[in-house]
């Protein structure tokens, strides 16, 4: 009973600690909360509001309609009149016009006589992604127009491909971020605060002095990490409110389901933080292993801003050594597709057996006598 008084008292220290440390509670709450909205509302792979020119070769009814279709949508802002091709390069090195639209000759006459008209579209491809957005959205408008014009017209053999798009019809890239930041987040404050934190004690000499009081080394490293799991459980329910109420994410599965499946991740990061501190002789040191060997293979390859298939086959492999790629896709089934746990059974194992791994090692690597 004396022994249980002590360990929670162990316990109570280190929240004391935690709390009592601003930069330690900022890298706790106020990251959490920033990155969030800064994936949320910056980092967004739509376009709205975009800079355009226009060449009108044309300058007749028709095209004038298409530059109004185009500058009704809020996707483009027709900012500029081009008068020749020899300005739409002095246009784009200003940097503010992303695409120029060019409207040939007669464009009017060649619908009218040939059925086909051209406009062309040229796009700013520094920024490639924006680039074949652009490209897209004035299609799209531009297929919705001539649905308009063709609508007395009988065309035959004339097929049009219809999408629709599931889980995501919106096409919100925060759907993508949000399951993504919310990995790092929790990599973040479980391992590497939690490596931190061990370090921290054998840097200065206390965690000798913690191994010969009546608790045990277990205990000792549980009471350390116990806080962690406490305060990344409430990171995670930060990122879920502010995924529902902010961003108006759905959650389509079960909310259980996702806490059980949090948590099971947590205690993976953390375990992989004990591990990061048995190799590491300083804070400095821990922090630098967790942010190179985690948090960079954490955003490059589990899946979360670039798709794996899309990589070379070694890159492929590796990432199956990365727990956040399994985290993410169990995140994503119960968010967003609202699975249950026969669907993300597997990935739930295999970060079952990681965690297990990682603690077999960090016990096996421990310089200390386990009791």
């Amino acid at each position: 009973m004396g022994l249980m008084k002590r360990f929670i008292g162990f316990i109570k220290k280190e929240f004391y600690h935690i709390f009592r440390d601003k930069r330690s509670l900022f890298i706790l709450f106020g990251m959490p909360i920033a990155q969030i909205m800064l994936f949320g509302f910056a980092v967004t792979n739509e376009i709205n509001n975009v800079d355009i020119a226009i060449l009108d070769h044309s300058k007749d009814v028709t095209t004038k309609e298409i530059i109004n279709k185009i500058s009704a949508s809020k996707y483009f802002s027709v900012s500029n009149y081009i008068r020749n091709e020899a300005e739409i390069e002095t246009a784009f090195k200003k940097g503010k016009i992303k695409a120029v639209l060019v409207f040939e000759k007669d464009f009017s006459k060649k619908i009218g006589k040939e059925n086909i008209a051209t406009i062309q579209v040229i796009a700013d491809a520094t920024d490639p992604n924006t680039a074949n957005t652009i490209s897209n959205y004035t299609s799209a408008i531009l297929q919705k127009y001539q649905q308009e014009i063709n609508t007395t017209i009988k065309i035959p053999y004339q097929i049009i491909p219809k999408t629709r798009m599931v889980y995501n019809p919106e096409l919100k890239s925060v759907f993508m971020f949000v399951p993504g930041v919310m990995t790092i987040i929790l990599m973040l404050v479980s391992a590497m605060m939690t490596s931190i934190s061990i370090t921290r004690e054998k840097e200065l000499g206390t965690m000798e002095i913690l191994l010969v009081s009546p608790l045990k080394p277990s205990q000792v490293i549980v009471g350390k990490v116990v806080p962690y799991i406490f305060l990344s459980i409430i990171n995670a329910v930060i990122i879920v409110l502010l995924s529902i109420f902010v961003f108006k994410m759905p959650i389509q599965g079960s909310l259980i389901l996702l806490g059980i499946e949090s948590i099971l991740f947590i205690i993976t990061s953390l375990s992989l933080g004990i591990l990061i501190s048995t190799i590491s002789a300083s804070q400095q040191t821990a922090m630098m292993i967790s942010l190179m060997a985690l948090m960079l293979p954490t955003i490059l390859l589990s899946g979360f801003i670039f798709p794996i298939t899309s990589m070379p086959v070694v890159l492929q492999v590796i990432s199956n050594i990365i727990p956040a790629k399994w985290f993410i896709i169990i995140l994503k089934g119960i968010m967003l597709k609202g699975v249950g746990l026969s669907f993300v059974w597997k990935e739930t194992l295999i970060l079952v057996i990681m965690t297990l791994f990682f603690i077999g090692l960090s016990i096996k690597k421990y310089k200390i006598r386990l009791e």
